[in-house]
This record gives structure tokens, C-alpha cells and sequence, in this order.
């Protein structure tokens, strides 16, 4: 009897200590030090499998070993904007479509990125938007409408963010009512570059950078934008990552939700291959330093995009893929989530958008 029970308790061990490697993988256990956030606009499952279909090569997001699913219901109505599914993420409260970091009742909430600066880390913002756009404004701004840009602008100079990439130089030089938002980016300590990411630039952690490279939202890639969004996650982690408390990032791809408006299958196409080697940047930094908690989601699907069945002679050709959409809005879908590093496991599962805040604290190992 004792021979069988010292068996099943050798089987038991090892069982737990397989468990336990596993665990381990996901992060269970271990607090992040770091934290990035890559939101691909209006990115459902069906603009992720693109990258599977028209990409060289296996995707990043083949790399994470955790999937989640979030469902984006607003406040107010069935269906999100980006406002509200920000808000939710940055927060931690549902909201109205257009709350740009305020609750159901337009009281400023505190962001994730507010609390990451209160407790010494560094912060940075990057969007192929404006960045006083709904996803990157939900994160620094409390305004109750997201349309409220030029006072969103005007937050971001006492805003606790180090680092900023994005367009949007119209809301803060040459304004309407006169008033210089960029002159005061400069005196609250911001060193502000409006012609070019000079990716090759030593960036101190004793300043502060602020990039705003287009009037609005930056070109497509159709249009030449380039190697903007993974140079800037580069740049930002390079200059964050000198911070030994960590740091919060959130990098948004901002124009996948645009090709989806438009119904332009190759534009949102590209902007994911774009959007997939920002991915790639972050998850081999925090492959290499092993305390940083990468996530990737998207705040709502556009467009109700598919990967039809072409159809040839009146027939379909299972051979060959001809990408439709059902809308020029959003739609209702889950969400994918995709997590990787400490904390990685708490995003499996089916969850509020609301939750990945909670979870990102719980990753960061706050209280």
C-alpha cells in the first residue's frame, strides 16, 4: 500500500511541477514591471487573420500564448465607439459613446497611465492618429465629448505622459482662438520635434518628447507613411525602458478603423501588416527583459469585414479569398485579446472591456 501511495504521489509532484513550468510561462505569479498596450483600432478577428492570408511570413500575433475574448458594450447603446471602448480600457468604467476618460455621469476617472506616473514610472503615446484622437486622449484627457480636440490639446501639457508620437500639430499651433499649445508643451519641459522621428536620436529619461508629425491623422501606408509606428514603439521603449521603476506604454494603430469606414480591404490590410511589426517590436523587448506584461486588442470591429469565398462564374473559389464588409460602422463581435509575459494569464477567458483595466493593475501587481 505504501509503494502505491509513494507512486501516486511521485505522479502528483511532477504533475504539479509541470503545472507550475507551465504557469510560469504565462506569467503566473510575477508582476510586471512594464506594461504595453497595443490597441489596433477597429481590429476584430477577421482584420487579425489578414496578417495570416497577406503577410510574409508568420505573424507576431503567433507568438502570444494566451488568447482572450472582451465584449465593448457601451453605457448607452449596443454598439461602441472609440471613445467609450478606451475609456473602458484606460479607466476601468464603462461609459457613453464619445466619453473621452469620464464615467456614465462625465466625472474624470483616473487613467492607467495616471496611476502608472503617481507611482514613478514613465509613461509614452503613440497613434498613427491624431493623438488627440479618442484612443490616445481617453489615456491623458477628461472631456465628456471626443470631439472636444482643442481643449483635449490643451490637457496635454500637465498631462503626466513622458513620451508622444503621433499627428494632430493643428490642435495645438495656429489655433482658432489663438492660444499656442505648442509653446506651452515646450515650458511645461517638452523637447517638440514637428517635422521627422529621427529614430536614431539618444533620448534622455531626465526629459520629455513629444513628436507631431502631421496636421491630423498621419498618411496611410498606402500614402508612404513608412516604418512610423515601429520606429516609434522602438524609440519610446528604448527611452522608457531607462526608467528602473518601468514604465506604461500604449501604442495605438489607429487607421485599421479607417480602412474599415471606408470599406478598403487593401487599406485596412496594410495597416495590420503595419500594426503586426509594432506587435513584433514590443514582444522581442519583452522577450529579452522578461517583466513586461504585452497586450494587444482592439476597442471594436469595422466594418463587419469578412474573408469571403470569391466568387468566379457564378461559383465560388474556395482558392481564392475576396474580403467583403456588411457596414461602413462598427460592429458587435467579441474582441481577440492577446496577452504575453507576467500577468499574461489573467486575459484568458471571456471578460468586459472594462476588465482589461483590472487586469493590467493586477499585472502591474497594484492594489
Amino acid at each position: 500500500m505504501k509503494y502505491y501511495q509513494t507512486v501516486i504521489l511521485a505522479v502528483a509532484l511532477l504533475f504539479g511541477a509541470g503545472c507550475n513550468r507551465h504557469l510560469q510561462q504565462f506569467g503566473a505569479g510575477k508582476k510586471a514591471q512594464n506594461v504595453i498596450l497595443l490597441i489596433g483600432d477597429g481590429m476584430g478577428l477577421t482584420q487579425m487573420s489578414t496578417a495570416y492570408y497577406y503577410e510574409n511570413g508568420t505573424p507576431s500575433f503567433s507568438r502570444f500564448p494566451i488568447i482572450g475574448l472582451h465584449q465593448n458594450k457601451p453605457t448607452d447603446e449596443l454598439i461602441t465607439d472609440s471613445a467609450a471602448g478606451a475609456t473602458a480600457f484606460s479607466t476601468g468604467y464603462k461609459s457613453y459613446n464619445a466619453a473621452i476618460g469620464v464615467d456614465d455621469d462625465t466625472i474624470s476617472r483616473e487613467t492607467i497611465l495616471e496611476m502608472a506616473a503617481k507611482k514613478g514610472l514613465s509613461t509614452g503615446l503613440i497613434a498613427t492618429s491624431a493623438i488627440t484622437h479618442a484612443t490616445p486622449a481617453a489615456f491623458f484627457a477628461h472631456v465628456p465629448f471626443r470631439d472636444q480636440q482643442d481643449e483635449i490639446a490643451t490637457q496635454l501639457p500637465s498631462s503626466p505622459v513622458d513620451f508622444f508620437a503621433g499627428g494632430g500639430l493643428q490642435f495645438f499651433h495656429h489655433r482658432k482662438d489663438g492660444r499656442d499649445v505648442l509653446g506651452e508643451l515646450k515650458e511645461a519641459g517638452f523637447t517638440v520635434d514637428t517635422t521627422s522621428l529621427n529614430s536614431s536620436e539618444l533620448l534622455s529619461i531626465s526629459k520629455k518628447y513629444g513628436y507631431l508629425l502631421a496636421p491630423d491623422g498621419l498618411p496611410k501606408m498606402q500614402e508612404g507613411r513608412g516604418d512610423f509606428l515601429p520606429q516609434a514603439t522602438q524609440m519610446a521603449l528604448d527611452y522608457l525602458s531607462q526608467d528602473k521603476d518601468g514604465f506604461f506604454l500604449m501604442v495605438e494603430g489607429s487607421q485599421i478603423d479607417w480602412g474599415g469606414h471606408n470599406n478598403d480591404a487593401d487599406y485596412v490590410i496594410e495597416e495590420v501588416k503595419d500594426f503586426d511589426k509594432a506587435i513584433g517590436v514590443a514582444l522581442d523587448f519583452a522577450a529579452k527583459k522578461g517583466n513586461t506584461l504585452v497586450i494587444v486588442t482592439a476597442d471594436h470591429e469595422t466594418g463587419g469585414m469578412s474573408l469571403s469565398a470569391a466568387e468566379v462564374r457564378m461559383q465560388r473559389d474556395y482558392n481564392h479569398i475576396k474580403p467583403t464588409f456588411s457596414t461602413g460602422g462598427h460592429s458587435a463581435t467579441l474582441i481577440p485579446v492577446y496577452a504575453y509575459g507576467p500577468g499574461a494569464w489573467a486575459f484568458a477567458g471571456i471578460y468586459q472591456n472594462n476588465d482589461i483595466f483590472e487586469k493590467m493593475v493586477q499585472g502591474f501587481g497594484w492594489k
